[in-house]
């Protein structure tokens, strides 16, 4: 190999190395730096509502158990055998007021009535008798003559036996009076329109006075009980006794699977106590032909039975220019949290007035035309940057 092509093979790839990094040197030395970029943080997406002041219809939620405005329990007065009895006398049939329940035979009272007529008609003759002898024992007492102007006495004239006679006559006829009303007492019929809770009694029964024959629930108007804290029940209008004003609307609810069915009533009078154990004070609502036998409700209405555990909405006071949010929207301490103009977070206390099922009444601290945050946030802190979303827009 000649000295040439070695040094060729030696030095050639210093050569090549040396210029490589000499370019390299020079592509370094020649860049330029790249232009910062500075990225605006949009903020956390949060959904919000409009703030809005309007007067609000105070609604109270509760419950109560449906009973009987009118229950009786039939109880004869006088005693006999059982002979006639309605095909209604039943557990669960329906009686209109004044229709005929049962009859008790009635052949010993209407004897008795015969008896008193004969003893009044016995009782006046020896009444006119008695006074036929006043008048003639007079008429000779004056025709004696006797000196002096002296009454005679009260035996000469018979007055005693006058009285006597006169109280047989009253007393003939209160018997009268009295077996004419036992007689009347063999019919028992009832007493407003009605629902036959229980009937123990059959036709050919002896009953007696005194002992109950049928129980009778009345079907015109039901009532429910309704426990109401105490700040609640200064909210409704209850009437009060003498007074004019109605109470407070009521809206009766029931829930049958997926069927709901509703009912309007009204308040009718407090019970006037308060529970010792649980501080709640009752009102009562009524309900008028909960059986729908008047057709006051619609036909697919079920009838509104008494025991039925139902759901009742009261309409209470008007609170005027306050505002409603969703109970999710308060934050802890009373605060709620707003978007400003500038779209940052901004933390204030509220007035809270009343808390509903789903939503709180706030009096103090919100203005119309405010945003209201409505998302939850971790690490909320006042000024952080929002990117909001009207809640509104995903309603269809």
């Amino acid at each position: 190999m000649s000295r040439k092509t070695l040094l060729l093979k030696v030095v050639l790839p210093f050569i090549i190395l040396a210029c490589g990094a000499a370019g390299m040197a020079l592509l370094v030395m020649s860049r330029q730096p790249p232009a910062r970029e500075i990225s605006e943080i949009p903020g956390v997406l949060v959904e919000f509502m409009p703030v809005a002041r309007a007067d609000h219809q105070v609604r109270i939620l509760a419950t109560g158990t449906v009973q009987p405005r009118h229950e009786v329990v039939i109880t004869p007065q006088v005693s006999g055998q059982v002979v006639e009895i309605d095909t209604q006398l039943v557990p669960g049939g329906l009686v209109a007021e004044g229709q005929r329940l049962l009859a008790v035979e009635d052949v010993d009272y209407r004897l008795g009535v015969e008896r008193a007529q004969a003893a009044l008609v016995r009782a006046e003759l020896d009444l006119q008798m008695v006074e036929g002898q006043a008048r003639v024992a007079r008429a000779e007492w004056l025709r004696l003559d006797l000196p002096g102007e002296e009454e005679p006495s009260p035996l000469v004239l018979f007055e005693p036996q006058l009285a006597s006679a006169r109280a047989g006559v009253a007393s003939a006829r209160a018997q009268l009076e009295q077996a004419r009303l036992d007689l009347e007492r063999t019919r028992l019929s009832a007493p407003f329109n009605a629902l036959i809770r229980s009937a123990p009694v059959e036709r050919g029964q002896y009953v007696r006075a005194g002992n109950p024959v049928a129980t009778l629930i009345g079907t015109d108007r039901a009532e429910i009980i309704v426990p109401l804290p105490l700040d609640e029940l200064a909210r409704i209008q209850v009437p009060r006794a003498g007074g004019r004003q109605a109470g407070a609307p009521v809206e009766i609810r029931l829930s049958l699977g997926e069927r709901h069915f509703t009912w309007q009533g009204r308040v009718i009078r407090s019970l006037g106590e308060v529970d010792a154990r649980g501080r709640m004070a009752r009102v009562v609502v009524a309900v008028d032909d909960p059986y729908n036998l008047k057709g006051s409700w619609p036909d697919s209405h079920p009838a509104l039975e008494m025991g039925l555990f139902v759901q009742v909405d009261l309409q209470g006071e008007t609170l005027e220019q306050v505002v409603s949010i969703p109970r999710s929207a308060l934050r802890e301490g009373d605060q709620v949290w707003l978007l400003t103009a500038d779209e940052r977070l901004h933390i204030r206390p509220v007035e809270v007035l009343r808390r509903e099922q789903q939503t709180l009444i706030i009096g103090a601290g919100l203005e119309g035309g405010e945003r209201l945050v409505l998302t939850h946030l971790m690490g909320a802190a006042e000024g952080m940057k929002l990117r909001p979303r009207d809640a509104r827009e995903e309603q269809p």
